[in-house]
C-alpha cells in the first residue's frame, strides 16, 4: 500500500536529489569564490477572505502581490530556480484546489509571476471588479487564499524546473495533500532513507528531499488514521462525508506530525508547507541554524528567510517582525487561528554566522550593523600591515555585498588615523612647535577611499574550460585607472576568501594594473577552515584556501607526520558512534598561529608570474573579533570546528578521510 502510495503520490520521484547544494557551477562574484546555499523560502495565508482585499486594498490579487515581492526581495538567496504553490479556498467538487509553477528560466521570479499575473490581464477591469471570488479563482489559476515560494541556487543535481521546490505530494483526501519547500540540508539523509524503508516504504532516491517530503508525509497519513481511528467518538460522533473529512482535518496536530517526522532529523533547516485543506505551517530546527522570520497582520501571516523583505514588503517596522523561534512551528489553521508551539526540544542557539557575513541582504538593521562592525574589527590589523601609514593607503572594496564592512573599517581607520594625529599635535604645540601648515593637514585629514574596482557587466561564467572561464571572470570586475599611484598601498576589503581560486586566477593581476605599492585584501570573516553541512555548500577541504595554506606550512616545517597522524585518528573513528566523535583536524590548525597561515594565503593567491613585484598580504578577521561584532550569532563552525550537531563532526572526518585519498568528491 505504501510503496504504491509514494510512486503515484509523490511528483517528480526521479527528480528527487538535493536541490540546492553542490560543487559550484558558476562564479556568483568573482574574488568570494562562488558558494552554493540553502535558497530562500517565503508564505503568506490571508486571514481575510480575497473579497476582503478587494474591498478593502481595492486589489483581488493584492495577496498574490505580496508573495511576489517577498521573493523578488529574497532574489539574492537564489536566481537559478522559483516555484510557487497556491491552496484555494472552497473550490466546488471536482475543481483543482491546490496549484503549483516553477521555473528555472533567467529570471525566474519575474517569468514565474508574468505567468501567474498572465491571466488577470485578460480580464477586464469591470470582472475584476465585480466577479465572483470563486470565478476568478477558476480564470486565474495560482490565485488563492494561502501560497508558498521557493527560491533555488542550482548547485547539485540537475538542473531546470523539476529541481525546484515547491514539491507535491498529492492525495485524493484534501488534508492528506503536502506541498512543502525548504531552505535545509540534513547530514543523514542515507540512515532517514533506510528508515523509511523500514517503515515499509519504498522512496525513490535517498536525498534530502525526498526524505523531508515522504517522512512528513508519512507521518500526515499516520496522523488522520489516528483520527479517523476516533470516528463515531468525540466532536466526531455523528458525522460522515464531508462534515467528517472537515472535521478530521481540523483536529490533525501539525507539531505532532513534525515532531514524529523530524524526529532523527541531523541539520539545519526551515520548512514551510501547506495542507490541502487549507492549513500552513513553518518550522525551524532545533538550533535555529537557518533562519526564518515572522509577521502577522490584520490581513495575513506571512514568513520569509529574511527579516527586510518581510519589513519593507509589508511596511513594518523591524521590531515587528519576530525570528521563528528555533524547534518550533507556526500554523495557521484553515479556521485561521494562529499558533507556535515547539514540535521538538530546543538545543543551544547557533544561529549561522557566515548568513550574516555573506548571504543576508545588508539593509537589515541589524545586519547592516554587524557587518560594520567586523570591518571596524579589522582596523588594528589593518593599520599593522600597512606599519602605521594609512594616510598614503587607498581603500576599496570588491564585491558589492563587503561595502558595509568597508564604511566600518574606513570609519575606524579614520577615527585612528584623527586620534594619532591629535597626539603628535599636542606634543608639537606643547613644544611650542606647531605650524598652521600641520594644523591646516590636521584639519583636513581623511582616509583615501575610491571605488578602485566595479562591476562592468553581469557575464554568467558557467562554461565548461576553466582557461575559458577564467578568461571570461577577469572581465566581470574592472578597475578604475588613476585611483592608486606607485607609492600607495592598496587595501581591498571583501567579506570572505574561501577557495581563493579567482582572487589567484584574476582578481590580483586586474589589481596589480594599479601599480601601487603593496596590496593588502581584507577579509571581514575569519578563514574558512572546516566544512560545513547544513545548508550552506562547503564540504570538501582540499578546495579551502586556509586548509591548503595550513598544510603548505606544515609541509615546510617537514610536519608530514601530524598530517599522518591525524588521517590515523579519522580512520579509527570512521565506523564511532555519532556520540564518540572528536575533531581531529583542529589539531593541525593549532599548529599554525594566525600570521603565519595568513602570509601562506597570500603565497597562495599570488598568480606565478605576476609582473607586479610589490608586496601582497592578506588579513583575516579573527575569530574574536567577530564574536564582538556579532555576539548573538554563535554559529561559527566554519571557523572554528564546533558543530551544532553530531553529524557535523562525520561530515569533517569523511572530508578529511577524503582529501587524503585525493577523493574530490562531497562528503555527505
Amino acid at each position: 500500500m505504501h510503496r504504491w502510495r509514494f510512486r503515484r503520490t509523490c511528483e517528480n520521484p526521479s527528480a528527487l536529489q538535493r536541490p540546492c547544494s553542490a560543487p559550484p557551477r558558476y562564479a556568483r562574484h568573482p574574488v568570494s569564490d562562488f558558494i552554493g546555499h540553502k535558497c530562500g523560502v517565503a508564505l503568506v495565508r490571508l486571514k481575510k477572505p480575497l473579497e476582503a482585499m478587494r474591498t478593502e486594498h481595492g486589489d483581488i490579487l493584492w495577496g498574490l502581490r505580496r508573495m511576489y515581492l517577498l521573493m523578488e526581495k529574497q532574489r539574492n538567496r537564489g536566481q537559478d530556480g522559483a516555484g510557487m504553490a497556491t491552496v484555494k479556498f472552497d473550490m466546488p467538487a471536482g475543481e483543482p484546489f491546490l496549484m503549483r509553477m516553477r521555473s528555472a528560466k533567467r529570471n525566474p521570479v519575474e517569468r514565474l509571476f508574468d505567468e501567474a499575473m498572465s491571466p488577470a490581464a485578460e480580464l477586464s477591469a469591470m470582472e475584476m471588479r465585480s466577479a465572483h471570488p470563486i470565478e476568478l479563482k477558476r480564470r486565474v489559476p495560482m490565485l488563492g487564499e494561502a501560497m508558498l515560494g521557493h527560491l533555488r541556487y542550482g548547485t547539485y543535481g540537475g538542473r531546470g524546473a523539476a529541481f525546484c521546490h515547491p514539491y507535491v505530494r498529492r492525495s485524493s483526501v484534501a488534508s492528506q495533500n503536502l506541498v512543502i519547500a525548504g531552505n535545509f540540508n540534513l547530514t543523514n539523509s542515507n540512515e532517514l532513507f533506510r528508515a523509511l524503508v523500514e517503515l515499509g516504504l519504498n522512496p525513490v532516491g535517498d536525498t534530502d528531499t525526498g526524505v523531508v517530503l515522504e517522512k512528513i508525509g508519512h507521518f500526515l497519513d499516520a496522523e488522520h488514521e489516528r483520527l479517523r481511528g476516533a470516528m463515531g467518538l468525540g466532536s466526531f460522533r455523528g458525522l460522515d462525508g464531508n462534515d467528517l473529512a472537515a472535521a478530521v482535518a481540523q483536529e490533525v496536530s501539525l507539531p505532532r506530525v513534525l515532531r514524529k517526522a523530524t524526529q532523527q532529523f541531523d541539520g539545519g533547516y526551515v520548512f514551510v508547507g501547506m495542507l490541502g485543506s487549507g492549513d500552513a505551517f513553518a518550522c525551524r530546527d532545533p538550533h535555529g541554524i537557518r533562519p526564518a522570520f515572522v509577521a502577522e497582520t490584520d490581513d495575513l501571516v506571512a514568513v520569509a528567510s529574511e527579516r527586510a523583505a518581510l519589513t519593507t514588503v509589508l511596511g513594518l517596522e523591524p521590531a515587528q517582525v519576530k525570528p521563528l523561534e528555533p524547534g518550533h512551528v507556526i500554523v495557521i489553521k484553515r479556521d485561521g487561528t494562529v499558533r507556535t508551539e515547539p514540535f521538538c526540544q530546543p538545543g543551544p542557539r547557533r544561529e549561522c554566522a557566515f548568513e550574516r557575513i555573506y548571504f543576508s541582504r545588508g539593509n537589515d538593521p541589524d545586519i547592516y550593523e554587524e557587518r560594520k562592525s567586523l570591518g571596524r574589527e579589522l582596523a588594528p590589523r589593518v593599520m599593522q600591515a600597512l606599519n602605521g601609514d594609512a594616510e598614503n593607503a587607498v581603500f576599496g572594496f570588491i564585491p558589492n555585498t563587503s561595502e558595509t564592512a568597508y564604511i566600518g573599517l574606513v570609519d575606524e581607520m579614520g577615527r585612528q588615523m584623527r586620534l594619532a594625529r591629535g597626539k603628535q599635535l599636542t606634543e608639537r604645540l606643547a613644544a611650542g612647535e606647531l605650524t598652521a601648515t600641520e594644523l591646516e593637514q590636521a584639519l583636513t585629514l581623511s582616509v583615501r577611499a575610491e571605488k578602485v574596482a566595479h562591476k562592468d557587466q553581469k557575464l554568467r561564467t558557467f562554461i565548461t574550460h576553466d582557461e575559458a572561464r577564467r578568461d571570461l571572470v577577469a572581465h566581470v570586475y574592472d578597475v578604475t585607472l588613476g585611483t592608486v599611484g606607485p607609492a600607495d598601498a592598496l587595501v581591498m576589503v571583501d567579506d570572505s576568501i574561501v577557495r581563493g581560486t579567482t582572487l589567484r586566477d584574476s582578481i590580483v593581476t586586474m589589481l596589480a594594473r594599479l601599480s601601487p605599492s603593496r596590496m593588502v585584501i581584507v577579509s571581514s570573516s575569519p578563514p574558512i577552515c572546516y566544512p560545513d553541512c547544513y545548508g550552506i555548500d562547503m564540504s570538501q577541504l582540499g578546495r579551502f584556501i586556509a586548509f591548503e595554506g595550513m598544510v603548505k606550512v606544515l609541509r615546510e616545517r617537514g610536519q608530514q607526520d601530524l598530517i599522518d597522524e591525524v588521517e590515523r585518528r579519522c580512520q579509527e573513528q570512521q565506523h564511532a558512534p555519532l556520540s564518540k566523535l572528536k575533531n581531529h583536524v583542529r589539531a593541525l590548525y593549532d599548529a599554525v598561529d594566525h600570521p603565519t597561515l595568513e602570509n601562506a594565503v597570500a603565497d597562495l593567491i599570488r598568480p606565478p608570474g605576476l609582473a607586479w613585484k610589490g608586496t601582497l598580504q592578506v588579513v583575516y578577521q579573527t575569530l574574536d573579533g567577530l564574536k564582538r561584532a556579532m555576539p548573538h550569532h554563535t554559529g561559527t563552525w566554519y571557523f572554528d570546528g564546533n558543530y551544532p550537531t553530531p553529524g557535523g563532526l562525520r561530515v569533517l572526518n569523511t572530508a578529511y578521510l577524503q582529501w587524503c585519498r585525493r577523493e574530490d568528491a562531497r562528503a555527505y
